[in-house]
């Protein structure tokens, strides 16, 4: 049986980022089970990092997650002592996230995370970027898709 190139797994671009991403995510999983969190929680970590306080609409919106896979998963960073969550003074249907002093701390520790992972990819920092410009154009034009 003839299979036409288009139902060809190895052909398939979405294929490749999926088991892309599943390469990531066994390299990251030892790194970051030593921090004491997971992945999406590393995620949030950043944004926080980045800038804080967030409110978990924000947070939400800048990691294309929704709120009923971000509360647990902040709940667990609360219970972690790594954020505090309050509802906020000015709108109490808001809820504001903000480091801890041990939240802030554990950047220093995930600072060698990155480029343990960058390394780990064979690749230079300018192709890497070039990837990462490419795979957020994909993204942006799948978002924008009026596919059903």
């Amino acid at each position: 049986m003839t299979v036409d190139t288009y139902l060809q797994l190895d052909e398939q671009l979405c294929f490749a980022v999926y088991s892309t991403a599943h390469a990531f995510n066994r390299l990251y999983k030892p790194r970051l089970d030593a921090l004491g969190i997971t992945y999406p929680q590393y995620l949030v970590m950043m944004v926080l990092w980045q800038d804080e306080p967030q409110t978990v609409g924000s947070l939400g919106e800048r990691l294309l997650l929704d709120s009923s896979t971000l509360t647990p998963l902040l709940k667990r960073l609360e219970a972690s002592g790594f954020v505090t969550r309050t509802r906020s003074t000015r709108d109490e249907r808001v809820v504001d996230i903000a480091l801890t002093p041990r939240g802030r701390a554990l950047a220093e520790e995930a600072r060698s995370v990155p480029p343990e992972i960058r390394a780990a990819t064979g690749e230079t920092d300018a192709e890497l970027e070039r990837l990462r410009r490419s795979i957020l154009r994909v993204r942006d034009a799948l978002q924008a898709s009026n596919l059903p």
